[in-house]
């Protein structure tokens, strides 16, 4: 176990106690990476566990734990101790981002039975089809246009030259996390662009 010299006992992990996790968060606010580990540790499990009970998904109750992890690095300075524990507050976190990936999950698996119903039909107006079609790219241009450079620019490599998201990283010099999630982000704006939600 880390931390463990032989022949003493493991030391503990750090308490999910409020008071211990809230002050560590807020030394993660001012950037201290030790901190932040002790954040890690105290919270990944509550995260994963929550984040599994509503995706019941192993697999993607993983990815939204790192998710919520790192928006917890990059966020800590959002947290108020005085509107409620620190685990309250990443938990919060944990679920909401759970929750919009069973949302998105719905939509995909709405829109494909949508495509699989519009295959069935074989009279259709493909002129209709077409201009339906021009309009979704310009209107996918015009919010595409609307992003700020550090969204834009990984999805463009991304979807545009075909490039992988570790290929994009690599390319723009970013941590391969860093470009996943505004990639994430990038995607979630273009999509209430294009549907009007912004």
């Amino acid at each position: 176990m880390p931390g463990a010299v032989h022949g003493e006992e493991p030391r503990p992990l750090p308490s999910e106690d409020s008071e211990t996790v809230e002050s560590l968060l807020v030394k993660v606010a001012d950037g201290d990476e030790s901190a932040f580990d002790g954040v890690y540790e105290a919270l990944a499990r509550p995260v994963m566990g929550l984040a599994r009970r509503i995706l019941q998904d192993a697999a993607q109750a993983e990815e939204v734990t790192q998710d919520v992890m790192v928006e917890v690095w990059r966020t800590a300075d959002r947290y108020r101790p005085d509107r409620g524990s620190a685990k309250a507050w990443v938990l919060t976190l944990a679920h909401r981002r759970a929750v919009d990936r069973v949302r998105q999950a719905q939509a995909a698996a709405q829109r494909d039975r949508r495509a699989g119903a519009l295959l069935a039909v074989r009279d259709y107006d493909e002129v209709a089809e077409a201009v339906e079609e021009d309009d979704e790219r310009r209107r996918t241009h015009r919010c595409l246009e609307r992003l700020t450079r550090l969204y834009r620019t990984p999805l463009l490599l991304a979807y545009y030259q075909g490039m992988t998201y570790l290929e994009v990283a690599h390319s723009l010099a970013a941590p391969a996390g860093t470009v996943k999630s505004r990639m994430r982000t990038g995607l979630r704006l273009l999509r209430d662009c294009v549907e009007g939600r912004s």
